[in-house]
């Protein structure tokens, strides 16, 4: 059995100056790399509009900010690389949340319960692969029927008011820091890195990428689409269970309301980062840089005084440029 032709090439190739300038003038490239050349566009525009946007509080301040938004995005990644959408991951999140605090008011303590509010997590990340896989439901109405499902058990549960959390461990974790990078952020790059290792040199990651780029001939090849299916969205789930801690501690407390820009942007950060909405071209780097992108636009614009009404236009109109460039990426 060879599967190994079926997968795309990591999102980190080497390149010299030469080819970069050669590529340059052909839009594929713009495409291919929308979400670096977005960000850096950024960085230069808003530190020239606003001399705090470089400030080391700042930064900080913005890396944190991201934190969930990037373990979303490598979450979307996964599911979106097998041509599939995981609409349900902010209502999961939002349940992983409300089980960590029910458990930890329950008295379980700051480590059993995380281990609750992902195992909650993934009740749902299981719920969407067998809906998927086993029950050939498609990904749209599966997933937007378990957001439903997990936004409803969340306000059931918590009876619809936000449970608060006071931990030693929830503080450290929102108040830590490695020189200006928080915590947050260096977990969301820990996990980044290890979903690019699982993605690009393991033999599962080849699968994931096989079945998304051709099930048939990933099916033909002796594969099981089915169990990688399942694996992808039980990933999304666990990830946005991970997530959910996050939320947890950068709030204070567990909410039962459910966050949909986090929805929206996951799957924006997807598009910047060049992932194929229709399966089969993997990467990690780039949604990771996609959401560091729609951060930094938030931010900036928060600097500059933009109304809070504006910032979803503007976030939709970069997406939708994205999306129109897609038509030019490689095959």
């Amino acid at each position: 059995m060879n599967t190994t032709t079926t997968a795309t090439a990591p999102d980190v190739q080497r390149t010299t100056p030469a080819d970069v300038l050669r590529d340059a003038r052909h839009l594929s490239f713009w495409a291919e790399h929308a979400a670096p050349i977005g960000l850096v566009a950024l960085i230069i525009v808003f530190s020239i509009l606003s001399p705090s946007f470089l400030t080391l509080g700042n930064i900080s301040a913005m890396l944190t900010a991201a934190a969930i938004l990037v373990i979303l995005a490598v979450a979307q990644s996964y599911v979106i690389t097998t041509g599939g959408i995981d609409l349900s991951i902010s209502a999961t999140m939002t349940f992983g949340a409300i089980c960590f605090g029910l458990a930890f008011s329950g008295g379980l303590g700051f480590w059993l319960s995380a281990l609750v509010g992902v195992l909650g997590a993934a009740v749902i990340g299981i719920v969407n692969g067998l809906l998927i896989a086993s029950g050939k439901v498609t990904d749209f109405i599966a997933t937007l029927g378990t957001l439903s499902v997990a936004t409803g058990l969340a306000l059931i549960f918590s009876n619809g008011r936000p449970i608060s959390v006071l931990s030693p461990e929830l503080l450290q974790l929102t108040t830590g820091r490695i020189g200006i990078v928080g915590y947050p952020f260096i977990i969301a790059v820990v996990i980044g890195i290890i979903a690019w290792v699982v993605m690009f040199r393991t033999r599962f990651g080849l699968h994931v990428q096989a079945v998304g780029g051709s099930e048939e001939a990933a099916v033909a090849n002796g594969l099981s689409a089915n169990r990688v299916r399942i694996a992808v969205y039980l990933i999304s789930a666990v990830l946005a269970g991970i997530a959910a801690l996050l939320l947890v501690a950068r709030v204070g407390a567990a909410e039962p309301a459910i966050n949909t820009s986090y929805l929206l942007n996951s799957i924006a950060a997807v598009v910047l980062g060049g992932v194929s909405l229709t399966g089969g071209k993997a990467k990690i780097v780039g949604p990771i840089l996609g959401a560091l992108l729609l951060t930094a636009l938030s931010n900036g614009l928060t600097l500059l005084g933009v109304s809070q009404f504006y910032q979803p236009l503007a976030v939709g109109l970069v997406v939708v440029l994205a999306a129109l460039l897609t038509r030019f990426q490689k095959r």
